[in-house]
Parts: C-alpha cells; structure tokens; sequence
C-alpha cells in the first residue's frame, strides 16, 4: 500500500478540550458515528466526568466523588474513548492541527472541539482576595467549602447568579442562614427589568435568604479573615459597614476559559465565537458550551446560551458536524425566571434532567 492511500484510510483523529456535558456528550455521539475514529478528551481535571449541577448533593450526605461520575470508569475503556486527565493546555496550533499541552506533548487532530466552559468571574477590585473565597465549581473546591462550614453556619454570597441561588435553595434546606450581597449580576444569566428584579428580590426574601442591597452599600470593597472569636470572613462595604460569615462565595457570573485560544487564529470576543453549526472561525475547530458565543439571527448579535439542556444540545450538534453534519443549534430551554408552587425563585438553568 502506497503512502496516500495509507493517509486515506487513516482513521479520524477528534480532540475534544474538556470533560463536561458538552465535551462527553460529544464523545459519545463521535464514536456513534464513527466507529473507527480516535477520539481523545484532555482535561485538566483529576477526575472523569462527573455532573457539577448534582454537587449541592454534598450537603446532603453524599461526599464520595464516585457518586457524581456520570459513567463508571470501563465505559471510556468500552467506548474507546482516551482521556488525558491532569492535563493543561497551553495553547493550540491550528496551522499544524495540534493542542499544545504544559508539558510539551502535542495532541494532533483533524478535528478539535473547545469545551472548556467557563470559571467564575471575579471582579477586579475583589482579586486580591481571591485566596479568602470559597468556590462552588469543582468536587474538590465544593468539597473544601463543606468542611469549612459549620452545622447552621452562615454563608455570604456575593452577586448571586442562578448557580449560587441553587446552592443557597440547599444550605437553607439544612439550616444554614443565607445572606446574599447583591449585584447586578444577582440572577444572572436572566436579565430582569426592574418591576421583575424588584419582585424576584422579594422572592429570595420570602425563601428564607437575607438580603444586603449592595449598591446602596458601593458594593464590596475587601474580604478579610475573621478575628479571633468571630466568624471566619469579614466582608467590607465601601460606603461603611460590614457583614460577617463563615465561609464567603463570589458568584458573579462565568467568564468562559479561552485563554490558550488566544493566538490560535480563532475569533474571540468574550468567548470563542462560533456560527449555528458550532464552528468558529477555523473550519476545523468547532466550541460548545458555556466557552462560545453563538450567532442568533434573532438577536443580530453573538450570545451566549446556559442550561444543562443547551450545553448537552451544542455537544450533540458540534459532534455531528464534525462528522460531515449540518445540525444547526437552536435553544430548547424556557429561559423565564419563574415561580415555584410556593412563591420561591425556580429557574429552567436549574434543571438537568
């Protein structure tokens, strides 16, 4: 057999950065489709894929990580599904197709998926005390926070998007009290017209969660340790005054995570933007998740879309226009801020299943 028709036959090399919903979605429906295929995901994680909307379980007994793994281990051996666990990625080269990882080792693709979703945004003037939060978004860092609260312990929420009302909707489950700092940024991704915002706040209020109206306050000007006999964090208004806790959590939002995008030649605004199929501005690099900006015909704008429904939706899309598709994203989730049965905060974002 000559060289090229070895290439010809070369089974399909797809790469997929990161290991959430979209990007194992993605798997899955590559190896569906393409049986014959290479299909590699690289995460920075140390762990396989476990469901992140299914961590407020940890205050419900639930601590061990192998009761968030969405598949067992021997579903990837099964699946054929390589997954580079504890890997960072520097970078990617999109003339030579290949991901550029910490440790030199370059991860050749035909195809590549970005899936990296996004971090927690911080504020600027709150980045100093980054090392005084606790964080949500991981086992390891959800582990950590629980340990660090106490039984009936108070948590201060800064901002209070959709992901930190979730949790707050548990800790008042088992008695801990709730004090919320809000921000513009308070329900987040939903965009509220102040007749709403006024009664959503009021909602909160009937919930059992306290509330600092932090614009009246100027905002947040420090966090700092506790002193000896208080509450760990103590958290400083700019205008005076001040709110203790034990543990204090930003949830400002999600910057999505593009930084080893940045020099790869693929358009990027906030996140990396791609067209309804899912492709960014490289043919062979498409991103699905809470990383990419999508183009709405609707809007005339990129935009992004939340939801446990939209990212496992953008995952399937993106994987069968890898494929030789031509699936075009269109958001299935109500994005209304609603009522519960009882007059409490209920929003689709919540909902995964």
């Amino acid at each position: 057999m000559n060289a090229s028709a070895s290439l010809a036959t070369a089974p399909r090399r797809y790469v997929i950065i990161g290991n959430g919903v979209a990007g194992n979605q993605a798997a899955e429906l590559l190896r569906e489709r393409d049986p014959e295929c290479q299909v590699t995901i690289i995460t920075n994680s140390r762990l396989l894929f476990y469901n992140r909307y299914l961590l407020p379980q940890l205050f419900k007994g639930h601590q061990s990580w192998h009761a968030f793994l969405a598949n067992p281990p021997e579903y990837y051996v099964n699946k054929r599904i390589k997954v580079l666990r504890d890997c960072r990625v520097v970078g990617v080269d999109t003339r030579n197709k290949q991901v550029k990882l910490a440790h030199n080792e370059p991860v050749s693709y035909d195809a590549l998926l970005v899936a990296t979703g996004g971090r927690g945004h911080l504020p600027e003037e709150l980045v100093e005390c980054r090392h005084l939060f606790h964080h949500f978004g991981t086992y390891e860092a959800a582990l950590a926070m629980r340990k660090a609260l106490p039984e009936k312990g108070t948590v201060v929420m800064l901002g209070g998007d959709m992901i930190g009302l979730d949790l707050a909707r548990t800790l008042l489950s088992i008695e801990c009290r709730v004090v919320l700092v809000t921000h513009e940024s308070t329900f987040w991704p939903h965009q509220l017209a102040p007749g709403e915002r006024a009664d959503a706040l009021a909602a909160l209020e009937k919930m059992g969660i306290e509330l600092i109206d932090g614009d009246a306050r100027g905002g947040v000007t420090s966090v700092e340790a506790g002193a000896p006999g208080l509450p760990g964090r103590r958290v400083i208004f700019r205008q005076g005054g001040d709110v203790y806790g034990d543990v204090v959590m930003p949830f400002y939002g999600l910057t999505p995570l593009v930084e080893f995008m940045v020099g790869s030649g693929t358009d990027i605004e906030r996140g990396l933007l791609v067209n309804t199929g899912l492709r960014t501005s490289d043919p062979h690099v498409y991103a699905a998740g809470d990383v990419c900006q999508i183009w709405s015909e609707q809007d005339h704008a990129y935009r992004f879309y939340y939801g446990y429904k939209n990212v496992r939706a953008m995952g399937a899309v993106a994987a069968i226009n890898m494929t030789g598709g031509h699936e075009h994203f269109a958001t299935t989730q109500e994005e209304t801020l609603g009522r519960d049965g009882q007059g409490h905060i209920d929003s689709p974002f919540w909902a995964y299943e």
